[in-house]
């Protein structure tokens, strides 16, 4: 497993941190949930999915979770995963409630322009000589 971008966005007060990773095995997909658990102890939900492919690049295990959080962010974190063809990877998103409700559309809508916000720094930056290095966060 292996970070490969991080960024932090911002909606009507509400932080949310996006976070993708390659993965290798279906084992590290609870050991990054509970990191971020542990990165992120004032977050209240941390909404995440995965696709896993064998060595063929057949899918083998799709996870989305949505951690309690109401809409489906976790499926629309699988439709963005799915949408830039990202088979052995997974994005988390952790929110810190801003004291805004945002209602199950705007939860939904957050997470996923989140997790797009991340793939598309990662993809960017693949594709050019930029480096990839996430040590600081990504500000959007």
């Amino acid at each position: 497993m292996e970070e490969i971008a991080a960024i932090k966005t911002e909606v009507r007060r509400s932080r949310f941190y996006a976070h993708l990773y390659s993965l290798s095995s279906e084992s590290e997909v609870s050991l990054l949930i509970k990191h971020h658990r542990i990165c992120y102890r004032k977050a209240a939900h941390h909404c995440s999915a995965a696709i896993l492919s064998d060595s063929d690049g057949n899918k083998v295990v799709e996870i989305s979770k949505n951690d309690g959080e109401v809409g489906h962010p976790g499926k629309a974190l699988l439709g963005v995963l799915h949408s830039n063809s990202l088979s052995s990877h997974m994005l988390i998103v952790s929110r810190l409630y801003g004291g805004i409700k945002l209602g199950p559309g705007g939860v939904t809508r957050a997470f996923k322009e989140a997790g797009e916000s991340v793939v598309t720094w990662y993809l960017n930056s693949e594709f050019s000589d930029a480096s990839s290095d996430t040590t600081d966060l990504k500000e959007r």
